[in-house]
C-alpha cells in the first residue's frame, strides 16, 4: 500500500512540475515573443526558427502532462522525443544561422541531413496526432508526389527530386518548414492568440455570455441565439470549427435541450455558429492576416473588404435559428438568474467597458487611424491589455469599498496575467504546428510547379465555363477542408486554385481569395466527414445525419456565397461605397429568401410545402447570383409578395393599410 501511494504521490507530483513547467515556459515564450516584436533585433527567418523551437516546447510539455493524466504512457513517450526533435532543430539552426542559411543555400552536411529526416518524422507524428489521418495523408502524398513526380503521366506529371532536394526544401534552407507561413504565424498571428489567451484569462468571454443572454432574452428564439452570438465571437478567435463546437457547445447545447428543443437542431444550431465565426474580424480565425500577406496590402483592408460578406452571412444564419427555433416545440423564454448568480451593478458595467474597451480602441486606433504595422498594433493592444485586465478590478474595489481589498486583488490580477499567457501559447500550438507544416507543403508546390499544372487541368474540366470552374473550386476546398483547420484549407486553395481564377477567368484577386476562403469553412458542416457537426452532435447524443440535416438548411446561403461573390463583384471591395451596400442589400435579401423558404414554418399541405420551400429557394440562388440588377429586383418583389401573401392569407394577419381600406 505504501508503494502504491508513494507512485501515485510522484504520479502527482511530475504532473504539478510539468504543469508549473507549462506556465513559466508560456511566460518566457511570449516575453520573446513581445520583445522581438518591440525590437525586431533578429531577421524575420531567424525568428521564426527560434519561434518554433519555443512553441514547440510548449506544446511537448502540455501534452505530455494531459497524456499522463489520461494515462497514456505510450503518447507520452512518443510525444516528448518527437517535440525534443523539433526543439533541438530549432535552436541547431537558430545558432548556426548565418552559415546555414546565409553560406550554404542549397548544400547541407551529412548530420543536417540526418536531423531533417528527424525533423519531418517529428511533423508528421504530430500532424498525426493533432490532425488524424486525412491531413497526415495529404502531407505524405505531397512529399511522395514531389519526389516520384517523373512516374506520373499527364499534364501533372514533373521531374522528380532527389531525397536530399526534398530535405533542402522542407528543412535545411529554411525555405519550407520555416518559410513565409511560419514567418506569418510568428510575427502576426501569434500577438493575437496572446490577445485572446488574456480575454479568457480576465473573463472577457464570460462578459460575452451575458451579453448574449440579455440580448437574446429580449428575442423570442433567445436561447438559440445565445448560440449564435457567443459562438460568432469566440470563434473569430479560435481558429477551429471543431473547438469551437466542442468549447462554447458545451453551454449553448444543453441550455437548447433543456428549453425543450430537439437534439438534432441544437447541435445543428451550434455546428453552423461555430463555423460562421471565422468570417469575423478581427482575427477571422487567422485567414485574414494570410491573405493579406498573399496579396501585399494592409490587413485592415483585407477586414473592410470583408464585413458586408460577413454581414450578410450572420444575419441569414441569425434568421434561420430564429426560424428554426420557433418551428420546434421549445420554450426560447429566458432568465438571467438561470445562468449567473448577480447581475453586474452599474459601476461594473462601466468598469468591464473600460476593461475591455481601452484595449480594442488601441487596436482599432493603431491598425486604423496610425496605419501600424499588424504586429506592432497587436504588441501595443497586448499593453494595454495587461495594464486595464491588472489595474481596473483593484481600482473598482477602491471604488466599490468591496471587502475583497485592493492588494489582494492586484495579485489575482497578476495570476489571471500568467494564465492568460499561458492560455494564449496552448490556444497558438496546434495553429503553429498545421502552419509549419502547410509552410513546408506550400514550398514544395512552387518547387514542382504544381499550381500551374493544376491551372490547365481547371481549365479542361470546367471547359472554360466560369461556374463549373468556380464550383470545382469550392469542391476541392470543400475536400481539403476535412480534417484541418480552415486556413490550413485556405492556404492550399490560395496556392492551387486563386492565380487560376484570377490568370484564366479574369477574377479580382481579393474576390478570388474570399470565394476559395468562405469555400473552405464549408467543410465544417458538409458531409459525410463534417467535423463540428460531429462535435455537436456528440454533445447533444442526437443523430449525426439529421443534424447535419439541420445544418446544411441553416447555413444553406453560405454555400451559395462564394459563387454570388464571382457574379456580384461589387461585394468584397476594399473601398466600399453605395453601389456596394446596394448589392449587398439585394445579395441578403437572396439568402433571406432561401432561409424563409428551407426553414420557415409554412402552414401548408405535403406537396404545397415542398413546391414552396423549392421555389423560394431557387429564387434566392437566383437573387443572389444572377449578376443583372433588374433580375435582382424582380425576383425581390415576387419574394417580398410571397411573405406578405403568406402573413394576409394563410395567417390571416392584417397589414395597416388592409385596416384603412376596410374602414
Amino acid at each position: 500500500m505504501d508503494t502504491q501511494s508513494e507512485r501515485e504521490t510522484g504520479a502527482t507530483g511530475w504532473l504539478r512540475g510539468l504543469d508549473i513547467g507549462v506556465t513559466v515556459v508560456a511566460a518566457l515564450f511570449w516575453c520573446v515573443v513581445l520583445w522581438w516584436a518591440y525590437t525586431q533585433t533578429w531577421s524575420t527567418v531567424r525568428y521564426a526558427v527560434l519561434f518554433v523551437g519555443g512553441i514547440m516546447t510548449v506544446y511537448a510539455l502540455n501534452e505530455t502532462r494531459e497524456s499522463l493524466e489520461e494515462g497514456s504512457r505510450v503518447d507520452a513517450l512518443v510525444l516528448l522525443p518527437s517535440a525534443g526533435v523539433l526543439i533541438t532543430a530549432s535552436f541547431y539552426f537558430f545558432l548556426n544561422f548565418e552559415t546555414v542559411y546565409l553560406l550554404r543555400q542549397g548544400f547541407a552536411t551529412e548530420h543536417e541531413y540526418m536531423l531533417a529526416r528527424l525533423v519531418i518524422i517529428s511533423l508528421l507524428y504530430l500532424t498525426w496526432r493533432e490532425f488524424g489521418n486525412l491531413f497526415l495523408g495529404l502531407v505524405i502524398g505531397v512529399m511522395l508526389y514531389a519526389m516520384f513526380g517523373d512516374a506520373v503521366p499527364g499534364v501533372l506529371g514533373h521531374a522528380g527530386m532527389s531525397q536530399l532536394t526534398l530535405l533542402q526544401a522542407t528543412v535545411t534552407d529554411l525555405y519550407g518548414f520555416y518559410g513565409s507561413l511560419t514567418q506569418l504565424t510568428a510575427s502576426w498571428i501569434a500577438p493575437f492568440l496572446l490577445y485572446a489567451g488574456l480575454l479568457f484569462a480576465y473573463g472577457a468571454f464570460d462578459l460575452i455570455l451575458r451579453l448574449a443572454i440579455v440580448a437574446a432574452g429580449r428575442i423570442r428564439s433567445g436561447v438559440a441565439q445565445t448560440a449564435v452570438l457567443s459562438s460568432a465571437v469566440i470563434g473569430s478567435i479560435n481558429g477551429s470549427y471543431t473547438a469551437n463546437a466542442a468549447m462554447t457547445g458545451s453551454f449553448t447545447i444543453p441550455t437548447m435541450r433543456e428549453s425543450g428543443m430537439s437534439g438534432h437542431r441544437a447541435a445543428g444550431i451550434e455546428a453552423v455558429a461555430s463555423t460562421a465565426g471565422q468570417v469575423l474580424p478581427p482575427v477571422m480565425g487567422a485567414s485574414a492576416f494570410v491573405m493579406a500577406s498573399y496579396l501585399g496590402v494592409a490587413y485592415l483592408n483585407i477586414v473592410v473588404a470583408g464585413l458586408l460578406p460577413a454581414a450578410i452571412l450572420v444575419a441569414s444564419i441569425a434568421i434561420a435559428v430564429h426560424y428554426t427555433a420557433i418551428s420546434d416545440t421549445s420554450d426560447q423564454d429566458m432568465e438571467f438568474s438561470e445562468f449567473f448568480d448577480d447581475p453586474l451593478s452599474r459601476n461594473q458595467k462601466i468598469a468591464e467597458a473600460l476593461r475591455f474597451g481601452i484595449p480594442f480602441g488601441v487596436l482599432i486606433y493603431y491598425l486604423g487611424f496610425a496605419q501600424f504595422t499588424v504586429m506592432t498594433s497587436a504588441m501595443y493592444t497586448v499593453f494595454a491589455m495587461v495594464l486595464t485586465g491588472v489595474l481596473m478590478p483593484p481600482l473598482q474595489r477602491l471604488v466599490d469599498s468591496s471587502e475583497t481589498s485592493p492588494g489582494s486583488e492586484f495579485v489575482a490580477q497578476v495570476k489571471n496575467t500568467i494564465h492568460g499567457f499561458r492560455r494564449g501559447a496552448i490556444i497558438l500550438a496546434p495553429i503553429a504546428i498545421i502552419l509549419v507544416v502547410i509552410s513546408g507543403v506550400v514550398n514544395l508546390f512552387s518547387t514542382t510547379g504544381v499550381p500551374a499544372k493544376i491551372a490547365l487541368l481547371m481549365i479542361n474540366l470546367s471547359g472554360g465555363i466560369l461556374l463549373f470552374a468556380v464550383l470545382l473550386g469550392m469542391a476541392v476546398a470543400i475536400v481539403m477542408g476535412v480534417g484541418m483547420p480552415t486556413v490550413a484549407a485556405y492556404v492550399i486553395v490560395a496556392i492551387l486554385i486563386v492565380p487560376t481564377f484570377v490568370s484564366e477567368f479574369g477574377i479580382a484577386e481579393i474576390t478570388a481569395h474570399y470565394t476559395m476562403f468562405y469555400a473552405a469553412i464549408l467543410a465544417g458542416i458538409t458531409p459525410p466527414v463534417a467535423t463540428a457537426a460531429v462535435v455537436a452532435a456528440g454533445i447533444a447524443e442526437a443523430n449525426f445525419w439529421r443534424t447535419c440535416g439541420a445544418a446544411l438548411k441553416i447555413a444553406a446561403p453560405l454555400f451559395v456565397l462564394p459563387v454570388a461573390f464571382v457574379y456580384n463583384p461589387e461585394l468584397i471591395t476594399m473601398s466600399p461605397g453605395l453601389n456596394t451596400l446596394f448589392v449587398g442589400l439585394m445579395v441578403m435579401l437572396g439568402a433571406i429568401s432561401i432561409i424563409y423558404g428551407l426553414n420557415y414554418p409554412f402552414e401548408l399541405s405535403l406537396g404545397n410545402l415542398l413546391l414552396a420551400r423549392t421555389a423560394l429557394a431557387v429564387l434566392g440562388v437566383l437573387i443572389m447570383t444572377y449578376p443583372m440588377a433588374l433580375a435582382k429586383l424582380a425576383g425581390i418583389a415576387v419574394f417580398v409578395a410571397v411573405f406578405v401573401a403568406e402573413k394576409v392569407m394563410v395567417r390571416d394577419l392584417s397589414l395597416p393599410f388592409s385596416k384603412e381600406m376596410k374602414q
